[in-house]
């Protein structure tokens, strides 16, 4: 996991770094860390949230390792996967 605040000092850097992660393969989700949620980095979700909540991942199995849950706007079925397999435990 990757805060977005730590990527640099200003916005230009942060946008810079992030833009390397994603064409290196480092970054292809991002989430809410108060919220714990994640989702795709094109979500009208994500790019509203601070910045200081942000944190970025590599692939989904990271971001459920670390115990956040998918969203439910832009990742709907991997939503319902975990809503059921929640469902179930309770």
């Amino acid at each position: 996991m990757i805060r977005h605040i730590t990527l640099g000092r200003t916005d230009w850097q942060r946008s810079r770094r992030i833009q390397e992660a994603i064409v290196s393969g480092q970054i292809s989700l991002g989430g809410n860390r108060p919220l714990k949620i994640y989702g795709l980095l094109s979500c009208n979700s994500g790019k509203r949230m601070k910045m200081e909540n942000r944190v970025f991942f590599r692939d989904q199995q990271e971001a459920l390792s670390a115990g956040y849950r998918p969203c439910g706007h832009c990742m709907r079925d991997a939503y319902r996967l975990w809503k059921q397999g929640r469902c179930e435990d309770d």
